[in-house]
């Protein structure tokens, strides 16, 4: 019998046991005079102790307006400076902070507002065409639990966030605090339906960002761009809370992504680390070939998430930009999120392949998702994640807890995975995807990667359609290089043809200039397959 898909993380330190709030001071206390965080877009910059002075003002502000454990707090902004305070300063208190996608309109804000019971809710007076202020009083009558709404940059904000510092009552608040209390709801970003809230712990999301820090190798020495969004767990967890429980520093390069700010916040603050999804490292490289001249030689790693990466883009990101220890990272929102990441010593295949090994101190296996049973190594199956990362649960639904963890805490991701010899896991798609063409299961990961070798190709998504012969057909979504010749579905299976099963051939082609995607760079498959049955009649 071969070995199971099972394993669990080598623990080469022990799992924090410390409330976010007592983490960052302790980081302060070590190196107060470490730069701790650089705004771009406002040429503000703190030093560890300026930080902790300033989460420390906040937290006894909103202390003073009747914040306190358990409240839930909402914030609604892009990145910038106020986000990061907010995030520490909710967490010194017990609150809980409720993250709010930048992009949600008025029917989103509703019910995230009301399901989570916001109590207090911190907002930017506007983002790109979204007038918020106007937004939240649209809906401020149907959300009753909303008592205090502060708005970033105005007086009342000011008085807040300038209250002169208690270290008394927050000492006094600290001693009620445990690290296992709920102190972040995350929306997952459903493709269908209303999201769900993922309720994550000091626990699960301070030891998650430590052990992201911990394989990137990050020490005080290091400074962390962080142009991926803070609403999400890539930027507060794998961002903030990496770069504050090593002491390192995070730059803020812009509000929202942008490739020339972001290269030029690299180069101007010497940054060592840089995050994105790979459209975003797309994106930057495009910009290099264009003939942005930015200095990147302090550039030593950076992770890669959200999405695989495609090998040439990878190839790319360590030749071009210096990144020779990128890593990648797996995981959702509900385990806080990482669950695997490649190793900085890893080779280029497995950083492409490969989605890494289990993180320290968690285990993966694959399972045969109709019976349940681990299956054998190199066999596909559903991957399942356990340990300290898997939320407490989905805020006020306990069915869908119940749907996602099992009896044994077990978390089911949805992902087809499959574990080789050595414990590295691939990720070929999320079961709602998987393609079954004629009683053939089909993974549209493998077909993407093909795609990307076509010289006119720079990006690719695959899809399942209906189809009454074979029940669905493939269809590819392609966006080309500038200045391309015009690609159609003949030529595209004439390129396939004899270097793909011809079953894995796809049947449709549709050229696009970009793919409808979440906020966090991830590509909206279910909307795409709506939008194909429309095209395709």
């Amino acid at each position: 019998m071969s070995e199971l898909s099972y394993a669990c993380g080598p623990a080469s330190a022990p799992l924090l046991g410390d409330t976010i709030g007592a983490n960052l001071d302790r980081t302060i206390a070590a190196g107060p005079d470490h730069d701790a965080l650089v705004d771009r877009a406002t040429g503000r910059r703190w030093t560890y102790h300026a930080v902790g002075a300033a989460v420390d003002a906040l937290a006894t502000g909103l202390a003073a307006h009747g914040i306190g454990r358990g409240d839930r707090v909402g914030i609604w902004a892009p990145n910038c400076a106020e986000w990061y305070l907010v995030q520490y300063a909710t967490a010194k208190l017990g609150a809980i902070l409720v993250n709010i996608n930048p992009a949600y309109r008025t029917a989103e804000l509703e019910y995230v507002l009301g399901q989570a019971g916001v109590r207090a809710l911190i907002a930017a007076p506007e983002f790109k065409s979204s007038d918020y202020v106007a937004m939240i009083e649209e809906v401020r009558p149907t959300c009753p639990a909303l008592e205090q709404v502060l708005i970033l940059g105005t007086p009342q904000w000011q008085q807040v966030a300038e209250t002169a510092p208690d270290p008394d009552r927050l000492a006094a608040i600290a001693a009620t605090l445990s690290a296992d209390d709920p102190i972040n709801i995350q929306y997952t970003s459903g493709t269908t339906g209303f999201p769900k809230g993922a309720t994550l712990s000091h626990h699960n999301i301070l030891n998650n960002g430590f052990f992201v820090g911990e394989l990137c190798g990050y020490t005080g020495a290091d400074r962390i761009c962080v142009p991926v969004p803070y609403y999400h767990c890539f930027g507060m967890v794998m961002g903030n809370l990496a770069a504050t429980s090593h002491g390192a520093a995070v730059v803020i390069p812009a509000p929202s992504f942008d490739p020339a700010a972001t290269l030029a916040a690299v180069a101007a603050e010497q940054c060592t680390s840089l995050y994105g999804v790979p459209t975003m490292f797309i994106a930057m490289l495009a910009e290099l070939d264009a003939g942005a001249n930015h200095d990147l030689s302090s550039l030593r790693t950076g992770i890669m998430a959200g999405s695989p990466c495609p090998v040439e883009v990878m190839k790319r990101v360590i030749d071009r930009m210096g990144m020779t220890e990128v890593s990648i990272c797996y995981g959702m929102t509900e385990t806080s999120p990482v669950s695997t990441q490649t190793r900085r010593d890893d080779s280029i295949e497995r950083r492409t392949a490969t989605v890494g090994r289990v993180g320290p101190h968690l285990e993966v296996k694959v399972i045969d998702p109709d019976t349940g049973r681990t299956v054998g190594r190199g066999e596909p199956g559903e991957l399942c994640t356990r340990g300290y990362s898997v939320m407490l649960g989905y805020w006020d639904q306990p069915d869908k807890t119940a749907e996602a963890i099992d009896a044994a805490r077990w978390m089911h991701t949805g992902d087809i995975g499959v574990m080789d010899d050595d414990g590295y896991l691939s990720v070929t798609g999320r079961i709602k995807d998987m393609v079954i063409r004629g009683g053939e299961n089909i993974y549209p990961r493998e077909i993407e990667e093909f795609l990307y070798t076509h010289p006119d190709i720079v990006d690719a998504q695959v899809i399942g359609v209906p189809d009454e012969k074979y029940g669905e057909e493939l269809m590819a979504w392609v966006r080309l290089r500038e200045g391309a010749a015009p690609l159609d579905a003949e030529t595209l299976r004439d390129f396939c043809a004899g270097r793909l099963a011809h079953y894995k051939i796809p049947r449709y082609v549709h050229v696009v200039d970009e793919f409808p995607m979440t906020v966090t760079g991830k590509v909206r498959k279910a909307e795409m397959r709506e939008l194909a049955t429309e095209l395709l009649g």
